[in-house]
């Protein structure tokens, strides 16, 4: 239990980092202000449950007050910038949601560093496996969440979603890059899995987080081609499945060892 609620809180972080940081790249001229809104609604209830569940584990930190007040301060900013968001302030709109940005990322990284277990070494690959995993949960949900909304506003323009599904690729390229260049080291300092079910939750995370993404994100890349928005957001549901059950097998993996896998 140590571990596991570490995990499941960084994760909840890195959502909402993730999904934060896919919206601010979203561009408002394309999509009405009522998605930002919303969301940033979904993004004030993450940081409300990452926060109360940081509480409930507060001797699991060693400064509890600096990530706890963090994750508050970002429900906070996400509710203001909803407000901001019911009358269309675009420029106002996405300061507010940069600083929420901002805040996931600091509440993130400073609840990382602070559970990282004695056995591993903090290095700059601890902030690049957070980065990259949150872009790789946050690009898919975005991209859900808007191939969504285009139920209820189906006059939008797709560019907004061909981007965020082009930024899908590139997170799971960044991710793959990361993954890639963690096994090779493990492999030279034989820190590798020993066991059938290590190899195997190492192939799962690589399966489900990152292979099986991939050929979401081209799936959906296609069927926007005909287009059919219905049936993208539904190939993308599917997709945020895996990358949440991958992410958080390479979390669970990641515990202990030199690098993040």
């Amino acid at each position: 239990m140590s571990t596991l609620w570490p995990t499941l809180i960084e994760f909840l972080l890195r959502l909402s980092f993730g999904l934060a940081a896919a919206m601010l790249i979203t561009p408002a001229r394309w999509v009405t202000g009522g998605f930002f809104r919303v969301h940033l609604w979904v993004l004030m209830g993450l940081g409300t449950f990452a926060s109360l569940a940081i509480y409930s584990r507060w001797g699991v930190y060693q400064e509890p007050k600096l990530t706890f007040g963090l994750a508050i301060a970002a429900a906070v900013v996400s509710y203001i910038g909803a407000i901001v968001w019911m009358y269309d302030a675009q420029r106002s709109g996405k300061v507010l949601l940069a600083g929420v940005t901002a805040l996931f990322l600091a509440a993130g990284l400073t609840g990382q560093w602070q559970t990282t277990p004695e056995s591993s070494t903090t290095t700059l690959a601890d902030p690049l496996d957070f980065i990259s995993g949150a872009l790789v949960l946050g690009s898919f949900m975005a991209a859900m969440l808007l191939g969504h909304w285009y139920l209820n506003h189906p006059g939008m323009k797709l560019e907004p979603l061909r981007r965020l599904v082009g930024i899908c690729g590139l997170a799971l390229l960044l991710r793959g890059a990361l993954g890639a260049a963690a096994v090779v080291y493990l492999a030279r300092v034989g820190n590798l899995p020993d066991s059938t079910i290590g190899w195997s939750f190492l192939a799962f995370r690589w399966l489900a987080g990152l292979v099986g993404p991939a050929v979401m994100a081209v799936l959906t890349w296609e069927t926007l081609k005909i287009p059919n928005t219905q049936s993208a957001t539904g190939i993308l549901y599917a997709a945020i499945t895996l990358t949440f059950l991958g992410e958080l097998t390479a979390q669970l993996l990641s515990r202990g060892l030199p690098v993040p896998v």
